[in-house]
């Protein structure tokens, strides 16, 4: 799935857990906050399609979906975001096939 289907289709489903997004040009990396109450997700329209999904699965692993439908092929490519993720902070993990480390 390409990253702006993907973002599309995780911008829809985090906008039905009641989060909103803004889209700015800073100096700034990708991140959610509350304001005023309200869950808010900032992207850094500057920044690839790539590096904003990434940042909006962090924010699924931290949130609890598990009551709401995820299309398989959205599922499919959270897992693997999930899994480079864990990889990158796990130096134990970096010579090792992805196949494997799923596992």
């Amino acid at each position: 799935m390409k990253a702006d289907k993907l973002l599309t289709e995780l911008e829809e489903l985090l906008t039905a857990k009641g989060y909103r997004f803004r889209r700015e040009r800073g100096n700034f990396r990708n991140g959610n906050c509350l304001l005023e109450g309200k869950k808010l997700i900032m992207l850094n329209k500057m920044l690839p399609p790539e590096s904003q999904v990434a940042s909006i699965c962090l924010r699924f692993k931290e949130s609890d979906f598990e009551d709401q439908f995820v299309k398989p092929a959205v599922r499919k490519e959270l897992e693997k975001y999930w899994d480079r993720q864990s990889r990158m902070r796990n130096p134990e993990l970096w010579d090792t096939p992805i196949d494997e480390a799923a596992s």
